[in-house]
């Protein structure tokens, strides 16, 4: 039961569902496949992408002006922007992709660092931030 109580579980549940409905969407776009049929894959990204915002969230707005929260933002930006540049959706999307891979992977200093408060705000649960209590340079 705790499994299903479990914010880390959710949040790899919804990680990887949001992959795979990306990874379609993206897929179908490099295929030229018509947009009726990739709008459940899109819905699907879009679901699992604001479940797992609020999951990283944690209740609080501290996260959305974090490192990991603006990059989420950004691809948000990015994603929507499709709707006007469809000519560009491929590149834009494949922009999506290397801004997540980047912004999963930043070190933690950048990724917990907040532009309000202009310093790392450590948060309790995240990847990567124990370095962040004893390494400075983590």
């Amino acid at each position: 039961m705790q499994l299903l109580t479990s914010l880390r579980a959710w949040n790899i549940a919804l990680r990887t569902a949001h992959l795979a409905a990306m990874g379609v969407l993206l897929g179908g776009h490099a295929f030229d496949m018509p947009s009726q049929r990739l709008l459940p894959a899109l819905y699907a990204t879009v679901g699992t992408g604001v479940a797992l915002g609020l999951v990283e969230a944690g209740g609080g707005t501290v996260w959305l002006h974090q490192g990991r929260g603006l990059m989420t933002l950004a691809k948000l930006v990015l994603v929507v922007s499709v709707a006007w540049l469809w000519e560009w959706r491929l590149a834009i999307l494949l922009v999506v992709v290397a801004l997540a891979s980047v912004g999963s992977h930043m070190p933690a200093r950048f990724r917990y660092y907040s532009v309000v408060y202009r310093k790392v705000l450590r948060c309790s649960g995240g990847p990567g931030t124990s370095r962040l209590e004893g390494d400075p340079s983590a």
